[in-house]
């Protein structure tokens, strides 16, 4: 897989990530919006430790910088 995630970009969505699980750990969202915002976060920490996005993909957008 190609990189097309530029570093700025990675430490957004490092730090969205976080605070999606501290939203979910603390219990400020429970239920099923709980269970979205995990996922969420599961998806945004693979792309921050693999430097790959899959909608970046389709969408045509590399932002390596």
């Amino acid at each position: 897989m190609e990189r097309n995630v530029g570093t700025i970009d990675r430490i957004v969505r490092l730090v969205v990530a976080i605070l999606f699980i501290v939203a979910n750990v603390a219990g400020w969202v429970t239920g099923l919006a709980g269970l979205v915002l995990a996922v969420l976060a599961g998806m945004l920490l693979s792309s921050v430790a693999s430097g790959h996005c899959p909608l970046y993909v389709m969408l045509g957008i590399k932002k390596t910088i």
